[in-house]
This record gives structure tokens, C-alpha cells and sequence, in this order.
């Protein structure tokens, strides 16, 4: 154990918890003027550098340190390929894809960031800023710090942690209080990255129950579902990575897979194909002016609450999913692991929008989907239920949902304890097990204090705002890469 790392992180995490919990109405008052701060004041930054994160990979990738290996020259992946990245889709995106598939695209048809909304160019637009929010800036987020991990801890030989990384700059300060403050950072961007992520999941498993089963949606109701979920999260932390992590990923790619093809077979499947096809042109075409795009010259809080969240998000993520995919890439070249790791995820996530977002945006423009945007609207949680009722098979098709949110919020969790814990053992993978089910009951906890104190504003601000320091460290990790590659052989 890294006792500075452990037990700081550890307190601190416990001290947000009862601060939550005790003072509910000034967490939440706290929570949303931290949050305007934030994006009103430092906006530009959370732009920039997502940006510059994205050009540095490509960089790195298309460049002669391509071939380099991420382990040594001999080293071969642990994985295939297919269970790489059912592993990395799982980790990665599968809560968040599941709760704003159909919310976010019909969110932007109704209430765009400028312009009018409910109109076919809506519609198009909506799905362009879905395409974008959900495209390859945000793995080339997960990628920097997943690259320079695999990187110095599988060819340079140093500890899995997110120090590591900024050998080349500080040396052997990583392993001192330099070093801890830096891992300390890590592990509270990665709780509140998770925490954001197993609210949005709740939120949605309990709407999905109130449709099905009539469960009240409420915050105590939300609260026993952590609960649950938490433990069947803790059993998986205890069956380990290979057992637990690896064997429900891959159920959770069958369960996706099954889910994708029954929208796109049972909906306006001809239409579907065009859409995708239009989004990806559409997205290819105007990727770089979005990601500059700050809606200076129009009065809106919009970016507050889409863009700069999601890519506080990514941000707060990344030593989350940076890490587990470093963990489970030994072997692969740089350029084999940044690709894979833009285009096959990516690929699958602009299928996925496309056919969810998609089907929800036809019901609506040829009126047969009456009451999708108004009940997105109103209860965003709902949208995908709200869907599927239009669809046949509704209540089976429904329950499959609702277990497919519940096996990526348990791989989100049991992925999430496995890294804090790699991160607060100074890089070791045999901690005992304790450690690893306090982090994932942590987890839970810290959901439900940001469920109970504010919602989903409150789990937006916990992503923007522990994104904010790590950022800083993101910009010194590119610098330490790229200052390690340089000894590489020609």
C-alpha cells in the first residue's frame, strides 16, 4: 500500500461523502455556482486542451515511435482482439451511451444551442453534436493517459500509476510527495468520473423499473439500487479480472450487439443506414470547427451543460479507463493501440447513436413518436423506455435494457476499484481484496450523496470540477511521453 495515497484519498473521499450527506442544501447550492464558475471562467481551457490532446496521439501515432511496442520488442497481447475491445466498449462508454442514446439526440432536436427546434435541420444538427460529443476526441482523452502508462510501466518497467508518467520530467520524485500528489488527483478524477457515470445509470435503472414494475422514481429508491448493484459489483471485484471483468464484458457486448440489431431491424431500417452514413459525414466534415466552437457570440448556458461537462467528463475518466485499457494492452505496438482504440470503439458508439438517436428522431419528425421529446424533457432518464414503447416487444426488449445498464454499471465499478486500487498500491495488482471492495463500496456511496444533493447537475459539477487539476497534469503527461520516446531506437 502507498499509505500518503491510500489514506488521503480515502479521507478526503469520506469527508465529501458526509459533507453530502449532512449538508444536502448547501452541497447543492455549492455544487451548481462551482459549476457556473468553472464553465463560465475556464471554459476555453477544458477546450483547448481535449483538442491538443486529440493532435498530440495522432502525432505520436503517425509518427516513427509507431512501432514501438508497449512492452518489450518480443511481447505479444494478452487478449484477443475481440475481447480487448468488448473490454474496452465496456469500461469505456456503456453507461453513458445507454442513458443519452435517444436523450441527447432528441434533447438537441428540441431545445438546440441556437436556432430552431423540431425542424429537420434540427434533427440533423442534433445528431452531428451527438456524433461529436461521443467521437474521437474523447478516447484520444482515454488514449494519452492509457498510452503513456502501458508505455512506462510495460517497456520502461516502472509501477502502474499515473506518476509514472512524469518520470522523464520530475525522476525519482515520482515516488515521493510529488508523485502521491499527482496519484491522489488521479484517484478523485476517477471516483467522481465513476460516481457521474453510476448516478446517470441508476437514474435510468430506476426509470426503467418504474416503467416495468411501477417502482417509484425517487432518491431513496435510487439510493437501495447502488445498493444492490454495489454488491453485485463487490463479488466481481472478488472474482477478479479475468473472471469477473472479462467474463461480463463479454455478455455485455452479446447483450448490446442483440439490442443494436433489434432497434435497427424493428425500426425504419433503410432510413437508419442513410442517417449513419449522413452523421458520419457530417461529423468528419465539421469535427475540427466543433471542437473550437464556444458559442461566443450567443447568449447560452448550453455549453455548460453539454460540452464542457462531457469533456470534463472524459477528462475526469481518463485515469479510470487510461489505466484498465493500459492494463489490458501489454504487447500491442502505439500505433495498433491508438488506432484500435479510436476507430473500433468510436465506430461501434456512432452505430449505436445513429440507430438509437436516430429511430427516436424519425417517430418524432413523422409524428408517430408523440411525447419522446416532451418526456426526455421532462425526465431525461425515461427516453430510452419511452422509445421502446414504440417499438414491439416492448416489455421484453425493455427488461433487456434495464439488465444490459446493470452489467455496465457493475464493469464500470469493478474497472474503476481495480484501477484506484492499482493507483494506491503504488502500482501492485495483489492487493487484498478488502481494498479493492472499499473502493467499490465508495463508489456507491459517493453516487448516492451526488444523486441525493443535486441530481444530475450535481453529477455534472463532480466531473467538471475534479477534471479541472487534472487537466494540468494531462498537459505535463504529454511532455513526459514524448520526452521518453525521444531515447527510443530509430
Amino acid at each position: 500500500m502507498n499509505k500518503p495515497v491510500f489514506y488521503i484519498s480515502a479521507l478526503l473521499i469520506i469527508c465529501f461523502s458526509v459533507y453530502g450527506a449532512a449538508f444536502n442544501e448547501h452541497a447543492s447550492d455549492f455544487f451548481l455556482s462551482l459549476q457556473g464558475f468553472l464553465v463560465t471562467n475556464f471554459g476555453w481551457f477544458y477546450m483547448g486542451v481535449v483538442a491538443l490532446f486529440f493532435f498530440f496521439i495522432l502525432f505520436i501515432a503517425f509518427s516513427r515511435y509507431g512501432s514501438v511496442r508497449l512492452g518489450p520488442d518480443d511481447s505479444r497481447p494478452d487478449y484477443t482482439f475481440f475481447t480487448w475491445t468488448a473490454m474496452l466498449f465496456s469500461a469505456g462508454i456503456g453507461v453513458g451511451l445507454m442513458f443519452f442514446g435517444v436523450a441527447e439526440p432528441i434533447t438537441h432536436f428540441a431545445r438546440p444551442p441556437v436556432g430552431e427546434g423540431g425542424t429537420p435541420q434540427a434533427a440533423e444538427k442534433a445528431m452531428l453534436i451527438t456524433y461529436f460529443h461521443w467521437g474521437l476526441q474523447a478516447w484520444g482523452t482515454y488514449i494519452l493517459v492509457g498510452l503513456a502508462l502501458a508505455y512506462f510501466a510495460y517497456r520502461k518497467g516502472l509501477p502502474l500509476t499515473i506518476s509514472s508518467a512524469l518520470y522523464p520530467l520530475i525522476g525519482e520524485k515520482i515516488h515521493g510527495a510529488l508523485g502521491n500528489t499527482v496519484n491522489i488527483l488521479a484517484v478523485l478524477g476517477t471516483m467522481f468520473g465513476i460516481a457521474t457515470s453510476l448516478g446517470l445509470g441508476v437514474m435510468q435503472v430506476n426509470a426503467g423499473l418504474n416503467y416495468q414494475f411501477g417502482l417509484e422514481v425517487s432518491g431513496l429508491n435510487q439510493v437501495f439500487i447502488i445498493g444492490v448493484i454495489t454488491l453485485i459489483a463487490t463479488a466481481s471485484v472478488v472474482a477478479g479480472l479475468n473472471s469477473g471483468i472479462k467474463r461480463l464484458s463479454q455478455a455485455n457486448a452479446i447483450l448490446a450487439l442483440f439490442l443494436l440489431l433489434f432497434l435497427l431491424i424493428a425500426g425504419p431500417t433503410a432510413l437508419l443506414l442513410n442517417s449513419f452514413v449522413q452523421n458520419l459525414g457530417n461529423y468528419l466534415s465539421n469535427m475540427v470547427s466543433l471542437g473550437f466552437q464556444m458559442y461566443a457570440y450567443e447568449s447560452t448556458d448550453w455549453m455548460g451543460g453539454w460540452t464542457l461537462f462531457y469533456w470534463a467528463w472524459w477528462i475526469s475518466w481518463s485515469p479510470f479507463v487510461g489505466m484498465f485499457i493500459a492494463r489490458i494492452s501489454r504487447g500491442r505496438t502505439i500505433r495498433e493501440f491508438v488506432v484500435s482504440v479510436l476507430l473500433m470503439p468510436v465506430g461501434f458508439t456512432f452505430v449505436w447513436l445513429s440507430v438509437f438517436g436516430n429511430t427516436a428522431l424519425f417517430l418524432e419528425l413523422n409524428g408517430s413518436g408523440a411525447g419522446i421529446s416532451e418526456a426526455v424533457l421532462n425526465d431525461m432518464p425515461t427516453a430510452l423506455f419511452v422509445l421502446l414503447e414504440k417499438l414491439p416487444w416492448a416489455s421484453v426488449v425493455s427488461l433487456v435494457a434495464i439488465i444490459l445498464i446493470v452489467i455496465f454499471f457493475v464493469t464500470s465499478s469493478d474497472s474503476g476499484s481495480l484501477v484506484i486500487d492499482i493507483i494506491t498500491s503504488g502500482g501492485g495488482e495483489s492487493a487484498p481484496v478488502w481494498r479493492r471492495v472499499f473502493w467499490a463500496v465508495s463508489q456507491g456511496v459517493v453516487a448516492s450523496v451526488l444523486l441525493l444533493a443535486g441530481g444530475l447537475s450535481a453529477l455534472q459539477t463532480a466531473s467538471i470540477s475534479s477534471a479541472f487539476p487534472f487537466a494540468f497534469v494531462m498537459l505535463f503527461i504529454c511532455l513526459g511521453l514524448l520526452k521518453g520516446l525521444q531515447h527510443e531506437r530509430d
